[in-house]
C-alpha cells in the first residue's frame, strides 16, 4: 500500500501555517514519528479510534466513501472537539495530494455524530454499502438502521411483524452477524440497534409526522428517508437509510449528514 510521502506531510504543515488553518488531517495511517511537528491539532484517519491525545487524534471513518463525504465527517469531528468553527479551514493530505477544506455552515448539526459508538455506525454503514452494490440475491434492497437512544426509538415506533431478534443476543459487531442483518434487511420496516451494537428489533414502523416535527430536508426525499430523518429529530438516535436506488443517507438531529451512492463509484 503506498505511503504518504514525507514531502507532502511537510508541505501540508507549511501550507497550514501560511493560510492560518486550524488543523491538519492525514488521510492515511502513519506512524507517530512521521507526523509533522507543528503547533496545530493533527488528525490521522486510519483503522483506530483514539482521541485522548491532546495534539494527535486518530479516528476511523467508514471505508469506500468518496473524498467529499469523508471530509464532511472529519469536519464534524473537528467541530465536535472544538478544533474548528464554521468557516474555518483545515489542510488534508492523501497519498498523492494536498488539499484545503473549509468547514461549511450546517456541518455543526453533525457534531454529536462521533459521540456514538463509531464501530457500530461504521459496521452498519459498511453493510449498507454492500447492500447498495449487491442487493440481496440480485434484488435491490431498501432499509433503515436506527442506532442508539433505543427506549425512545421503540416508543416512537411499532412492530410490523413478529420481532425476529426478541430473546436473541445478536450484535452487529459479531463476525457472523453480517449475513443475518442482510437477510432481515428484506423485511419492511427499520432495524433498531443499541449503541453497543446489540440488535433489538427489525421490522419496526417509525411513527413520524414530518409536518408536526418541522423537518428541514432537501426536496425529493422519499418516505423512507423522511422517516429516518424524523426519528433522529424525535430522539438522540442516528439513522442510516438505504433506498432501492442504492443511495445511502445518514441522519442526525433531523438533518442529513451524508449522502452517498456507491453504485456511482464502482
Amino acid at each position: 500500500m503506498p505511503e504518504v510521502p514525507q514531502v507532502l506531510l511537510n508541505g501540508a504543515a507549511e501550507i497550514a501555517k501560511e493560510i492560518g488553518a486550524k488543523a491538519i488531517v492525514i488521510l492515511e495511517e502513519i506512524p507517530e514519528e512521521r507526523i509533522p511537528r507543528i503547533e496545530l491539532p493533527v488528525v490521522v484517519v486510519g483503522s483506530t479510534f483514539d482521541v485522548e491525545d491532546k495534539t494527535v487524534k486518530r479516528i476511523s471513518v467508514p471505508q469506500n466513501l468518496d473524498l467529499n463525504n469523508v471530509l464532511n465527517l472529519i469536519s464534524a469531528f473537528l467541530l465536535e472537539h472544538d478544533m474548528v468553527k464554521e468557516g474555518d479551514s483545515f489542510v488534508y493530505v492523501t497519498e498523492d495530494s494536498i488539499g484545503i477544506k473549509t468547514v461549511k455552515k450546517g456541518i455543526s448539526a453533525m457534531k454529536s455524530f462521533f459521540s456514538q459508538n463509531q464501530n457500530v455506525v461504521q459496521r452498519l454503514l459498511e453493510i449498507a454499502i454492500e447492500l447498495s452494490i449487491e442487493g440481496r440475491e440480485g434484488t435491490p434492497i431498501g432499509t433503515i438502521f436506527v442506532i442508539g437512544d433505543t427506549r425512545r426509538v421503540l416508543r416512537h415506533s411499532r412492530q410490523l411483524i413478529p420481532n425476529p431478534f426478541k430473546g436473541h443476543k445478536i450484535n452487529v459487531l459479531d463476525r457472523d452477524s453480517k449475513e443475518i442483518v442482510k437477510e432481515f434487511a428484506q423485511l419492511d420496516g427499520a432495524f433498531v440497534i443499541r449503541d453497543d451494537g446489540r440488535l433489538v428489533a427489525a421490522g419496526r414502523y417509525l411513527e413520524v409526522e414530518p409536518k408536526v416535527i418541522d423537518l428541514t430536508l432537501p426536496p425529493g426525499l422519499g418516505s423512507r428517508h423522511i422517516a429516518a430523518a424524523g426519528i433522529t429529530k424525535l430522539t438522540k438516535a442516528t439513522a442510516i437509510s438505504l433506498s432501492e436506488s442504492g443511495t445511502i443517507r445518514i441522519f442526525k438531529n433531523g438533518l442529513m449528514l451524508l449522502e452517498y451512492n456507491p453504485r456511482l463509484t464502482y
